[in-house]
């Protein structure tokens, strides 16, 4: 079987002395993972960073053996962001979630163009809040909705409005910006209180019932936010 396609680089990992397996995210065959022989030499191994678009042909002869890739770069996207440490981390605390969220040779269009608008994304002056909104789209693109507008409750005080969910006894507050997508004048303290409830999110209805960790490249991320 041979097939082409066009692909962004989930991840890599060294096979032997000269290759290495990497998976990509392809836009017509979803994920998948063979090998790159020759990944080591200086013509392959300047581009092959972890979000980088590639052109690709995979061979695969017999069922229970790892395919094989021919990789052609498209674009050198990830170079862009190696001097901005919150956006590099971003990049990589993404495309670990959709490595982690998504099954093998499972297609899904939108998943491939959720990728390529996070790119987009990144260069938009409000990205850190485009972000939020990108996870969220991914969790609902592998059938994980979180409706924050229909659990939300609404009280005003002193004449403002303020938003929460009830969690037992708790109540957690939701950034208005969840709600009001059209809001932009927001500070880093709230978007990270955006990021830390879609963690929560996260961990809670899709991590842990699958007996899956939670992801410390988005810890990392997270971090260098504050």
């Amino acid at each position: 079987m041979i097939w082409n396609d066009s692909g962004f680089l989930l991840s890599k990992i060294k096979y032997n002395e000269n290759s290495i397996i990497a998976e990509f995210y392809t836009k017509t065959h979803g994920k998948c993972s063979g090998i790159i022989f020759g990944a080591t030499s200086k013509k392959i191994k300047n581009y092959l960073e972890i979000g980088n678009k590639f052109h690709i042909q995979y061979a695969h002869k017999n069922d229970g053996k790892i395919g094989y890739f021919k990789i052609e770069i498209l674009d050198a996207l990830t170079p862009l962001y190696f001097d901005n440490k919150q956006k590099l981390l971003c990049l990589s605390s993404a495309l670990y979630l959709v490595k982690l969220l998504t099954v093998e040779f499972q297609e899904n269009s939108k998943i491939f163009s959720l990728i390529d608008n996070f790119f987009e994304m990144l260069n938009d002056k409000q990205w850190l809040k485009l972000y939020i909104f990108w996870e969220l789209e991914l969790f609902k693109l592998i059938g994980y909705d979180l409706e924050i507008n229909k659990i939300a409750n609404k009280e005003i005080i002193n004449n403002e409005i303020f938003y929460y969910v009830k969690g037992g006894n708790e109540k957690k507050n939701i950034p208005a910006f969840l709600i009001d997508r059209y809001k932009n004048d927001i500070d880093t303290g709230n978007l990270l209180k955006g990021l830390k409830l879609v963690g929560d999110y996260l961990e809670k209805t899709i991590l842990r019932p699958n007996n899956i960790n939670y992801p410390s490249s988005r810890i990392e991320f997270l971090n260098v936010i504050k």
